[in-house]
Order: structure tokens, then C-alpha cells, then sequence
């Protein structure tokens, strides 16, 4: 068990938290969620004791080990990807080093026996003998195969570093297991391969995620950070998000009653207090008015962007025909003769597990990219607005504020008409004055997406949209895209967003060409009855 007790923490004079009382209890799955910039991540690091409380305290269960999801990519560099995944638990990596320099010495002494008897001891009590095969089984659930169990991880590419990491956070089972976007960067099997490992686990779990299906099949628990505080909830996040709607409802209306209640008593104060026959009725209704409560209702630090595609022209019968491309970086070739015909009203889910072939698609088909061999033709009709996954050439050293930044593209003038397109994007006042080389990841995701709105394209490309934003900007995008009546390709690995939105899906990963109009979750089913 893992509880904090009257924490408080403040940033630069703003209170992120204040007089924090939450209990954490094994067996249960916890989803930490608030806006960005709540103090999800920081909430998290104050429970592995990264960082100290300024008021109070966390109280961790004693001999209980926590265990934390690395973010830092090249901190194991140094080591095999086994090694790594074994110091998921530090302590078992300690034992097993000191038996190792023990069994070294030229010189074994009586001392060195006994201490090394003691410690094959401990190492079997800690599952010592079967560890690497537990890491290999880790790393094979989440697709990380043989080949890559002995290399460095310095050799090993960015999406298997991710996946290493992870298994080394759920090594050994651990008793407390705190988790920040676990899912990021992860495929949709390596997703659903965690999800049914954390349904399975005993241990208590407490995560970050801005993936509603991945929160809404792991968590018993919803923990909230709004309003200054944390609050706990039971069930997942759809549950939390239809209670605190109610709620919020249901204040609303308590408060409507009450104020034409309070004007009802008002109009009979003012008509009758200086009448004496109804003098006692008048001070009755005034103590009557005096008790009642109109309560305050919080304002939420959530926002939600305005996320509307409006086409300026409808697509005709043509959209879209990809005739035998291909494609080799490096020694590998991510593209093999591919093929398929895009019609008006598709939209299409580009699914598999390697992300770098389908970002080359995308790239070759907005033209910044040359194919090895085949064509790929647009309709007359088209005009495509694309999100890549990699915005950076967008932002990087660019000294525009955001007003120059959205003007040079688009063909607004007056500023006020620029201001109006980033304050649907939640830039108001002086953050519409911001140099966009300073924007984070997720501002950076919103000024795309304006662009993209600004362009009127009727067929859009979207490469990962739904990464660095936080659950409110989802469900805006999410809908956005939905309400979209032309022609949208994407790729994703949030599986709420792929199944709300795609009547199509096509596979050009998985080493067989697959192209279906079908529904993401049939498709998932589909795939699991073939293997």
C-alpha cells in the first residue's frame, strides 16, 4: 500500500497541491488524470520520491518495492537489453553482481563462502534462477523477439528502447508499479498485450495515460486532479467522466432552482415589508431567503479547443490511387509494392506495427519523399492538409510569435481574425504573443491542427495526432474528425480514437497486404482468430 498524507506542494507560487489525502491499495489499478500541466507527472514523481513534499508525507507499506517506468531512453545505453530489463529490480541485480565478483577471487576465504552461501540463499527466495527467462518472456509479450535480447542498448531502435523499459518496470513483480504514458510510442499489440498483463497484475498500479481505452480496460479507479485538489473516484474514466457530468449537472440546476427561488422572495420583501398586516410573512420569507445556498461551482482547469475541418469544396469520384510503391531506407525496405485505391468518404486506418513504414507512406504521398518505384495519383478535386508525426521543422528556431506563425499560413489579415482562430485553440491574450520555437509538444499539436483547419483541404493526412495532447484536446480532435464529411488517412495508436472514426482499415506491415472496410475492434477480433 502506497498513501500520502496532507501533501502539499507549490510551483513558483502556484498551488499544485494542497492538504493531499489518498490511499493507494494493492490488487486495484489507479488512472492519474487532469489537464496538462495539473501535476499528474509530478504527483507521480512525489509518490516514487523523486522529488519531497513541501507539506507531508507519503507512507509506503515497509519491504514493499515500487517500481518506476523510465523515461530516459539512453540511461541503459551501457548494458544488453536482458541486463536492463533485470534492473527493474536493483536489488536482485545486487545480489547477483556480488556472487559474481565473489566467485572471481583467486582467493576464496571461509568469510567469502559463508556470505555467498547466504547470498544464493536470497537469489533463489527472489526467483533469482528464473529471472532472464521472465525478462525474455516480458519482452516476447511485448514484441520485443530474440534477436534483440543480447544486443546493446545503444544498437537497439527508439520504439524497441520503449518497450525494453517497460518490461523493465513490470519486472519481477513488483508491489507498487507507477507508470507516466506507458502506452506511448507502444503498438496496438503491445498495447493490448499490456492491458492484459495490468488485469492480471496483483500489485497496486498507478498510471498516466491520455489513452481513454487503455484507462477505461485497466483502472478500478479514477483519481482526478482538478480544482487544486485529488480526488478519488470508483471505476474507470468513462464512469468518472458520466458521474462528474451528472454532478456538475445537477449543481446547475440546484442552483437555478435556488436563484429563482431567492428572486421569488425577493419580489415579495420588496412588495410587502412595509406593509404591517404582512410584515411577519416578509420577515419570514427574509430568513427563509438568508438560509438559502447557491453554491459556488469550481472553475475546472479543463479546456476543450474548438476542433471543426470544414472543406471548402466537396471531392469527386477520385480521390486517391497508390500503384506498386516501394520503398528502401537504409538497408531496410519499408515499402513493398504497395497498392490501393482510396474513394470519397473513406477513412482509413493505416494499423501495424511499424510506424516507420507508414510515416513513409504519408510522406511520399504530400511529396516529401520520392518513392524507389510505383505512382500515386490525387483526384483533380483533392486538396490534402497533413499532420505529421514529426513537427519539429515547423517550430525549431522559429521566432514568429503565433500571430505571424498562423498568418503566413493562411490568408488572414486583420489580427483580431487571427486571434479568434487561436483562441479556439485555447492561445488567448499574451500566449498568442509566444515565439513558436517555445510552444511544448501538445501547443505545438494545436497550431498543426489550426493550420489544418485554416487550409479547407477536403482529404486529410494525419500521422499520430493524438500524441503530446492531453485527454480534453482527444476527445476535440476526436470529434472533429468524425464530424468530417470528406476523405481522412491516419495512423494512431489510441484505439478509441481508430475505432470511432475509421470505416476502413489497411495493414501495410505485417509482411501480407491487408485492406478491409471494417470496423478497427472486427478487425482486432479478425486478427486474433487467425493466430
Amino acid at each position: 500500500m502506497i498513501s500520502t498524507v496532507n501533501v502539499g506542494l507549490q510551483y513558483g507560487g502556484r498551488e499544485l497541491f494542497k492538504g493531499v489525502d489518498v490511499k493507494f491499495t494493492k490488487g486495484n489499478c489507479y488512472g492519474l488524470i487532469g489537464a496538462n500541466g495539473a501535476g499528474k507527472s509530478t504527483f507521480l514523481k512525489i509518490l516514487s520520491g523523486e522529488i519531497e513534499p513541501q507539506k507531508g508525507q507519503v507512507i509506503v507499506t515497509p519491504g514493499e518495492r515500487i517500481s518506476v517506468l523510465r523515461q530516459d531512453h539512453f540511461a541503459f545505453d551501457a548494458y544488453d537489453v536482458i541486463r536492463t530489463v533485470l534492473m527493474g529490480n536493483a536489488h536482485l541485480c545486487e545480489v547477483m553482481d556480488e556472487k559474481e565478483a565473489i566467485y572471481l577471487k583467486e582467493d576464496f576465504s571461509e568469510e567469502d563462502g559463508i556470505r555467498v552461501s547466504e547470498l544464493e540463499e536470497e537469489f533463489a527466495e527472489m526467483g533469482g534462477w528464473s529471472a532472464e527467462s521472465d525478462a525474455e518472456i516480458l519482452l516476447n509479450g511485448l514484441g520485443v523477439t530474440n534477436q534483440y535480447h543480447n544486443m546493446q542498448m545503444s544498437e537497439v531502435p527508439n520504439e524497441i528502447k520503449v518497450k525494453v523499459l517497460l518490461a523493465q518496470a513490470l519486472f519481477g513483480n513488483p508491489d507498487i508499479l507507477l507508470m507516466d504514458e506507458p502506452t506511448n510510442h507502444l503498438d496496438l499489440s503491445a498495447i493490448a498485450w499490456l492491458e492484459e498483463f495490468l488485469i492480471d497484475i496483483e500489485s497496486t498500479v498507478i498510471v498516466v495515460s491520455h489513452d481513454r481505452h487503455f484507462l477505461n480496460k485497466v483502472c478500478t479507479h479514477t483519481v482526478d486532479i482538478d480544482y487544486g485538489k485529488v480526488t478519488m473516484y470508483v471505476g474507470n474514466y468513462d464512469f468518472w467522466y458520466e458521474y462528474t457530468q451528472m454532478a456538475q449537472r445537477q449543481l446547475k440546476e440546484q442552483n437555478k432552482k435556488a436563484e429563482a427561488k431567492a428572486k421569488e422572495l425577493q419580489e415579495f420583501i420588496a412588495r410587502f415589508s412595509a406593509n404591517a398586516s404582512k410584515s411577519k410573512q416578509a420577515t419570514s420569507r427574509k430568513k427563509l431567503l438568508d438560509s438559502l445556498v447557491i453554491e459556488d461551482i469550481p472553475v475546472s482547469s479543463r479546456r476543450f479547443p474548438y476542433v471543426a475541418f470544414k472543406p471548402d469544396r466537396e471531392i469527386g469520384n477520385e480521390v486517391l490511387t497508390v500503384s506498386g510503391i516501394s520503398k528502401t531506407i537504409g538497408e531496410r525496405k519499408v515499402l513493398d509494392n504497395i497498392s490501393f485505391v482510396i474513394r470519397p468518404h473513406d477513412k482509413v486506418a493505416f494499423v501495424g506495427t511499424d510506424s516507420l513504414a507508414k510515416t513513409t507512406l504519408f510522406q511520399i504521398l504530400m511529396g516529401e519523399m520520392e518513392p524507389d518505384a510505383g505512382t500515386f495519383k490525387w483526384g483533380v478535386t483533392t486538396s490534402q492538409a497533413y499532420l505529421p508525426s514529426d513537427n519539429s521543422s515547423f517550430f525549431d528556431g522559429c521566432e514568429d510569435s503565433l500571430i505571424d506563425w498562423i498568418r503566413r499560413y493562411s490568408n488572414l489579415i486583420f489580427e483580431s481574425d487571427v486571434r479568434s482562430w487561436l483562441g479556439r485553440m485555447l492561445f488567448s491574450g499574451e500566449e498568442a504573443t509566444k515565439q513558436a520555437k517555445v510552444l511544448s509538444g501538445g501547443e505545438r499539436v494545436r497550431c498543426m491542427l489550426c493550420k489544418m483547419m485554416l487550409s479547407g483541404a477536403n482529404v486529410l493526412l494525419l500521422d499520430e495526432p493524438t500524441n503530446h495532447l492531453d485527454l480534453e484536446s482527444i476527445a476535440s480532435l476526436n470529434d472533429g474528425v468524425i464530424r468530417f464529411p470528406e476523405t481522412v488517412l491516419f495512423t494512431s495508436h489510441d484505439h478509441q480514437f481508430v475505432q470511432t472514426i475509421a470505416n476502413r482499415i489497411i495493414d501495410i506491415t505485417s509482411g501480407h497486404f491487408y485492406d478491409k472496410v471494417i470496423t478497427f475492434d472486427e478487425y482486432i477480433e479478425e486478427q486474433m482468430q487467425t493466430n
